[in-house]
């Protein structure tokens, strides 16, 4: 049994330091900036880092170590078991940017996410969560890892249409898929035949980002350099993941054991639905739940919070 790490980025918006920083920095940009990129609720913080770790605590004990990466921040965490709290350690922007603080303060996910292999310590294999990502049942190490590498979720998808539209391009809703296009054609693959990761946890190897970013230094360090989300952007663990499919060294999960609650689709839905959909959760078939911009599911669904804390058993 090799070691696992969890890697969870997370940031308090709302923290009168970092708004102050962030308006700053978005005052001074010299071109349009992309409203993916500047959408406030990409910051907000409504108590999902906790559930986030508390879904760990109770699914995967077997997790070694828990980094949270952020800014010159700490978070306020829920008790956990003394045990659990002891794997926990706080990992700051200027460590996994070392050598590249010229691109500090940065408020883009891309960004961080190009470095989070740089983390002192970190055990080759290692699972990214956003703090939006929790556990819903029990897994363990081989529902991440096969023998040659990492268990994927997600599908093959034609992205050629949208790859062609320069309209496209300014939609907030589309932006991870030009994200996931950059990092596909930067292993080789055409954009009619891109590996579209779902928004899940993610399996990575620290070896295979450590090549990447060897190979592709100026491309990386260049990523690593935006200040807030651009189409011009790769994905980093699309990245992986192509680079991990193109060698033969990854497997595909052929179920779909993952639910996405995302807040475009909410008006689409019923009370009963989303109840219904959160509610899945509770079965063992469904081992992940993300759930985008929790306040403003809450807005819609008021016990949505429930429904969660009863899917990740809290």
């Amino acid at each position: 049994m090799f070691d696992v790490d969890a890697v969870i980025t997370w940031v308090d918006g709302a923290d009168p330091a970092h708004r102050q920083k962030r308006d700053r920095y978005l005052a001074q940009a010299q071109t349009p900036l992309h409203d993916n990129g500047t959408n406030p609720h990409r910051w907000v913080c409504s108590d999902e880092l906790n559930f986030c770790v508390r879904s760990i605590a109770n699914h995967a004990p077997w997790v070694r170590r828990i980094w949270i990466v952020t800014d010159d921040q700490i978070p306020v965490l829920a008790p956990l078991p003394d045990e659990f709290v002891a794997k926990i350690s706080i990992v700051d922007h200027r460590a996994i940017f070392s050598g590249h603080s010229d691109a500090l303060p940065t408020f883009n996910s891309l960004s961080i996410e190009t470095m989070l292999w740089r983390i002192p310590e970190l055990s080759e294999h290692f699972l990214y969560f956003n703090d939006d990502v929790f556990l819903t049942a029990p897994v363990t190490p081989a529902d991440f890892f096969a023998d040659n590498g990492p268990v994927l979720r997600g599908k093959w998808v034609d992205h050629s249409a949208l790859a062609a539209s320069s309209t496209s391009r300014d939609d907030a809703s589309l932006l991870n898929h030009f994200n996931q296009i950059n990092a596909a054609e930067m292993i080789g693959y055409s954009a009619d035949h891109v590996f579209e990761s779902a928004h899940v946890v993610h399996p990575m190897q620290r070896s295979v980002m450590a090549e990447l970013s060897d190979t592709y230094a100026q491309e990386c360090t260049r990523n690593a350099a935006f200040r807030f989300r651009c189409t011009e952007q790769f994905l980093p663990q699309s990245l992986h993941n192509h680079a991990c499919l193109a060698s033969g060294n990854a497997a595909i999960l052929d179920t779909r054991d993952y639910l996405h609650v995302a807040v475009g689709a909410l008006d689409q839905w019923s009370v009963d639905d989303v109840h219904a959909y959160l509610g899945r959760a509770e079965r063992h078939e469904i081992k992940f739940l993300c759930v985008n911009d929790l306040p403003e599911v809450e807005r819609n669904f008021p016990d949505a919070r429930t429904w969660i804390e009863e899917a990740i058993g809290c």
